[in-house]
């Protein structure tokens, strides 16, 4: 059979059907724009017709959810599972709570999920859900009763061997706590069905630091594959939720300068370094804005949102070695990336899930700047979140220093796998296609040996 691009062709059905799904349809460019040498020099993905089977999620549940506010008024929003893939294993990927969140969100994070639970070697699937409830400004009450109203219907569509859901914006140990606790009581059973969870009733040590440290261990690889460390470098890490706080906190323990962090308000540049402990107190405890931070440190520079150039992010204007986008999607844009390159940056590593835009991609790949994609770069966290799977399985409970060590084993062989397969292919050795296309190879061949399903 002779090669057709027929990735081309699902692209533009995918558009043509769904042309309201941004995120999504960016999501399915990106993979599919390394696929071409795999594309062609295997044939039977084309006559499995897998490009338009992967893309295609195998079930989407969107529910209603009432719930009542502490005002005693009635509040409804929109809840999403979108459960992609089970070919390697039950459905991974965490609930996202944010006024954003849509199906296209849901199914763009759903669908780079695939390939990143692919790439940790480890048996999960892929999915994604969420709603566009928002957390902020609400009280606990608000909270627990939202999270209880999701999982009256969520509940339906879980279990410990068919999807396990974890946290992402929005959704910490909090929300997961209401979210168990109410799945346990309309099943009675307890089981591992959620990760992130509390360490008194089945979490697992070190999933909290898991993003963040996986972001600067996949780094580390990176450069140490040329010859290069991260001693004394400038560092710059944009948000300050888990991943960033974590990616800050890791990199000041190997000998970096974390300078930057950011929120939905400002950003803080500490030239110094960013006092973790500061952020942690501010973020995890008080829960308020960075302005904050000018009262531990005050002789670093806040900067408030209103103050940014439009369509930039001003933390990538600060001359760096390294840059860590551990945000949000899209956050990292051409003039961004242009900037950086101008100012010396020589590693981009995503801690968020697709924050660079397509064209800083481009940008980067052509300019040599090494890059750490988001599938691979920020996996640790899933990983450590089917650590947790084996432990509630084992019913047992693994050291912080046992479950760190099987996440830095799991993020080398995540950059090992990523770098020869690109070597396959490429001999730039170009870490975004060896991923993409190890990530597709797996779950495409396990689908292939399936059956038509």
């Amino acid at each position: 059979m002779s090669f057709k691009p027929s990735h081309n062709k699902t692209l533009s059905a995918i558009s043509a059907k769904f042309p309201e799904q941004a995120e999504f349809n960016q999501a399915v460019s990106e993979v599919f724009s390394s696929l071409e040498p795999l594309l062609k020099k295997e044939p039977k993905y084309e006559k499995y017709n897998i490009l338009e089977r992967i893309t295609n999620p195998e079930r989407q549940i969107i529910f209603r959810v009432t719930w009542v506010d502490d005002n005693g008024v009635i509040r409804t929003n929109t809840g999403y599972r979108v459960q992609f893939s089970s070919a390697i294993g039950p459905y991974k990927g965490g609930l996202r709570f944010h006024p954003s969140v849509n199906l296209s969100i849901v199914k763009f994070l759903g669908f780079e999920q695939i390939f990143k639970n692919s790439l940790t070697g480890l048996a999960i699937g892929g999915g994604k859900g969420g709603s566009d409830f928002d957390p902020k400004g609400k009280s606990d009450g608000e909270i627990m009763r939202f999270c209880q109203a999701f999982m009256n219907e969520l509940f339906k569509h879980i279990g410990a061997t068919k999807d396990v859901p974890a946290g992402d914006i929005g959704v910490g140990g909090r929300e997961i706590g209401f979210l168990y606790g109410k799945y346990k009581q309309l099943t009675n059973l307890y089981e591992g069905v959620l990760t992130g969870k509390g360490l008194n009733w089945g979490g697992s040590l070190a999933r909290t630091e898991a993003t963040g440290y996986g972001s600067v261990y996949f780094a580390q690889n990176i450069l140490e594959k040329y010859r290069l460390g991260f001693e004394g470098k400038v560092c710059t890490v944009s948000g300050a939720g888990n991943v960033a706080i974590y990616t800050i906190e890791k990199l000041l323990h190997i000998g970096a300068l974390p300078v930057t962090c950011s929120d939905s308000f400002g950003m803080i540049y500490d030239e110094n370094g960013i006092d973790v402990h500061a952020l942690k107190e501010i973020k995890e405890v008080k829960k308020t804005s960075l302005k904050e931070y000018l009262k531990y440190r005050p002789q670093a520079v806040y900067t408030p949102l209103s103050e940014y150039p439009k369509g930039r992010n001003l933390i990538w204007s600060i001359p760096c070695f390294a840059a860590f986008p551990s945000a949000t999607q899209n956050e990292l844009n051409l003039e961004d990336i242009k900037e950086l390159h101008k100012n010396g940056c020589k590693l981009v590593n995503e801690g968020a899930n697709m924050p660079s835009t397509l064209d800083a991609i481009a940008y980067m790949l052509e300019n040599k700047i090494f890059f750490g994609p988001a599938k691979a770069a920020n996996a640790g966290g899933v990983a450590t979140s089917q650590l947790e799977m084996s432990q509630n399985a084992g019913m047992t409970s693994w050291s912080f220093a046992e479950v760190d060590s099987k996440l830095k084993g799991i993020m080398k062989h995540i950059f090992d796998l990523s770098y020869e397969t690109s070597r396959e292919f490429d001999d730039d050795g170009n870490i975004m296609l060896g991923a993409n296309i190890a990530g597709f190879r797996k779950v495409a061949d396990s689908m292939i040996e399936q059956g038509i399903l």
